[in-house]
C-alpha cells in the first residue's frame, strides 16, 4: 500500500518491477518493450509507442560515399572504394541494432589505414563524417600513455566525441575516433619491463574498439570531480553518466616505414629464383598490400590488437600530375583559399595552368604530399600578400614565371601599371557561367567601362562587377525559367542602371511566356 511518506519509484524501477511480473506471470512469451514515455516525460515530447527517436539517419551506399569523396580527394580509388564500404557495413549494423536486430556474429569495422603523409587519411575521415553527420575526433597516438602515468589518457577522446557531439550522448556514440602515427605505439620485440607509451596504449585502445562504458566525468579532471562534490553536497548522490562504445568507428593510421624490410623479407623467403630477387624492386604501396598480420606483430603490435583492425586500406604516393588536379579539380583546393585571402583586400588573382603545374612540381620535391601545395603557395605568394594590399595593383596572373622567380615577377607588377583588364573581366564571365549557369558577357564598350570604373576606383574588376550584377543571377534565372534563355549580353546601358535594366528584362520575359 503507497502512502504519502514512501518515496515514488524511478522509471527505471517501475520497468525493472514489470518486467519482473511478466516474466513471472507469462514465462519469455512475452517480452515488455522499452518505455520511450519515461524518457520523453521530462521534456514534454510525443513519442509514438514502438518507435524511438534516432540520432541520425543513415541511407548512405557506398557509391555514394565514394562519389561525395571524389569531390574533394584526389586519386585514392581503392581506398575511396573500402572505406565506402567499411562505412556501410558499420553504421547499417548500428541502425540494425537501433531497430532491435543485433546481429550477434558482427566484427565491427575498424579500419587501419597505411600510407605516407599528405596523401589525404585524414581528409578522407573527416569528409566521410561531415557527409554522415556524426562527430569526428582526430589526435596523434604519441600523445597518449597507459593510464596513471604521464601522458594523455585514451578516454579522452570518447569524451572529447560527447564534447564535439554538443552534449549529445547518443550521437556520440556513433561517432568517429581517428588515430594518426598508429605505428609510433608499436612495441619493439626487444623492449623488456613495462612500456608505457607502447603496450599500455595498445591494451587501452583495445577495451575502447571493443565495448566499454567510459565516464563522462575524467577521473584526473579537477573541474569535473569539484562538481561532482557539489551534485554530491547537493543532492545526496552523484549522476554517473557512462558513454558506449559499441557503436564507435575506429579508424587509425601510420606510414609503417620499418615494415617495408619485414614484408620484403617475408615475400623474398616465399618466393624461388627470379622470383626472389624481384621481391627487392616491388614498390611500396605493392608491397603493403600483401602485409599479413603477421607481419603487424613482428613489427610490434599486439595480436589483439592487430586483430581488432579487420579493414585494412593502402594509400599510394601522390605524383605530380596528381597534385596538379588536386589544385584544379578537388573542391577543398587551397588555390581558393588564396583567392579569397586576396580577394578580401579587393584583389583579383588568376592562376594560369602553367602556373599550376609549376606549383605541384615543386611541391612533389617537397615530399609531404598534398601538404607540400600550402607550403609552395606560401613561399611564393608571401611576399605579394604583404606588398600588393597596400599599391595600386588589383590584379595579377599566377604565371610559371612567377611561381620559379616571385621576386623579379612582384617588382615588375609594381612597377608596371596592369595591363590585364580585358583578360580579367572574361573570368568573371567565365567564374559566373560556372556558378550559376548563365553565360554573361560584355561587349567591348561595356569592358572598356568596367576597367575605367575599376581604375578610377582603385578596385579589381570583382568588386565592380559584384557591386553592378549583385542581383542578377536570380533576375536571370527568373528569365531562363520563363524562355529558357541561357545567354545574356549586358550592354554599357546596363552598367548606368542595372537594377532597372533588369527588371525590365524580367517583365518582358513574363509577357513572352
Amino acid at each position: 500500500m503507497w502512502n504519502a511518506d514512501t518515496p515514488l519509484p524511478s522509471p527505471e524501477e517501475i520497468q525493472q518491477k514489470l518486467a519482473e511480473f511478466m516474466k513471472r506471470e507469462f514465462g519469455d512469451r512475452v517480452q515488455l518493450a522499452g518505455m520511450p514515455q519515461a524518457e520523453a516525460a521530462e521534456t514534454g515530447e510525443q513519442v509514438t509507442p514502438g518507435k524511438r527517436k534516432y540520432a541520425f539517419d543513415f541511407n548512405f551506399k557506398p557509391k555514394d560515399i565514394k562519389a561525395h569523396l571524389d569531390r574533394f580527394v584526389i586519386q585514392q580509388d581503392d581506398a575511396k572504394k573500402v572505406l565506402s564500404i567499411a562505412v556501410c557495413d558499420h553504421y547499417n549494423h548500428v541502425k540494425a541494432c537501433e531497430c532491435g536486430d543485433d546481429l550477434p556474429d558482427y566484427v565491427k569495422q575498424n579500419v587501419l589505414l597505411i600510407g605516407p603523409t599528405g596523401v589525404g587519411k585524414t581528409y578522407l575521415i573527416k569528409t566521410i563524417a561531415e557527409l554522415i553527420g556524426v562527430p569526428f575526433v582526430k589526435a596523434d597516438a604519441t600523445k597518449f600513455s597507459e593510464t596513471g602515468y604521464v601522458g594523455g589518457d585514451v578516454e579522452d577522446l570518447v569524451r572529447e566525441l560527447f564534447q564535439r557531439a554538443d552534449g549529445d550522448i547518443q550521437l556520440a556514440q556513433y561517432g568517429i575516433i581517428y588515430l594518426d602515427e598508429i605505428d609510433k605505439i608499436s612495441t619493439p620485440a626487444n623492449i623488456i619491463g613495462r612500456d608505457v607509451s607502447g603496450r599500455g596504449v595498445q591494451t587501452n585502445l583495445l577495451k575502447l574498439m571493443e565495448e566499454t562504458e567510459v565516464p563522462l566525468r575524467s577521473p584526473t579532471d579537477i573541474q569535473a570531480q569539484l562538481q561532482a562534490a557539489f551534485e554530491f553536497q547537493r543532492r545526496g548522490k552523484v549522476k554517473r553518466e557512462t558513454i558506449n562504445t559499441r557503436h564507435i568507428l575506429f579508424i587509425v593510421s601510420g606510414a609503417f616505414d620499418g615494415m617495408l624490410d619485414i614484408i620484403r623479407r617475408r615475400v623474398r623467403e616465399s618466393q624461388i629464383g627470379f622470383g626472389g630477387a624481384r621481391a627487392a624492386e616491388i614498390a611500396e604501396e605493392e608491397l603493403f598490400a600483401h602485409s599479413s598480420t603477421q607481419d603487424f606483430i613482428k613489427f610490434g603490435f599486439e595480436p589483439e590488437f592487430i586483430g581488432r583492425l579487420p579493414v585494412r586500406v593502402v594509400l599510394s604516393k601522390l605524383t605530380v600530375e596528381d597534385l596538379y588536379r588536386i589544385l584544379t579539380e578537388s573542391a577543398g583546393s587551397v588555390i581558393k583559399q588564396y583567392a579569397g585571402s586576396f580577394q578580401a583586400f579587393g584583389i583579383d588573382v588568376i592562376f594560369d595552368r602553367d602556373g599550376l603545374r609549376a606549383i605541384a612540381e615543386q611541391a612533389a620535391k617537397e615530399n609531404t604530399g598534398a601538404r607540400g601545395l600550402l607550403t609552395v603557395c606560401e613561399r611564393v605568394l608571401r611576399e605579394f600578400k604583404y606588398e600588393l594590399p597596400s599599391s595600386h595593383v588589383r590584379h595579377f596572373t599566377v604565371t610559371r614565371s612567377l611561381v620559379e622567380n616571385p621576386a623579379a615577377a612582384l617588382e615588375l607588377l609594381l612597377r608596371e601599371a596592369p595591363t590585364a583588364f580585358h583578360e580579367f573581366v572574361r573570368d568573371y564571365e567565365r567564374r559566373f557561367a560556372e556558378r550559376y549557369g548563365l553565360k554573361i558577357h560584355f561587349p567591348p564598350d561595356a569592358t572598356e567601362e568596367l576597367i575605367r570604373r575599376a581604375r578610377d576606383g582603385k578596385q579589381s574588376i570583382t568588386a565592380v562587377v559584384d557591386a553592378l550584377l549583385k542581383d542578377y543571377q536570380f533576375g536571370l534565372g527568373l528569365i531562363r525559367k520563363n524562355t529558357g534563355q541561357t545567354e545574356f549580353e549586358i550592354p554599357l546601358a546596363a552598367l548606368d542602371a542595372p537594377d532597372k535594366f533588369l527588371s525590365e528584362w524580367v517583365v518582358s520575359s513574363y509577357k513572352k511566356a
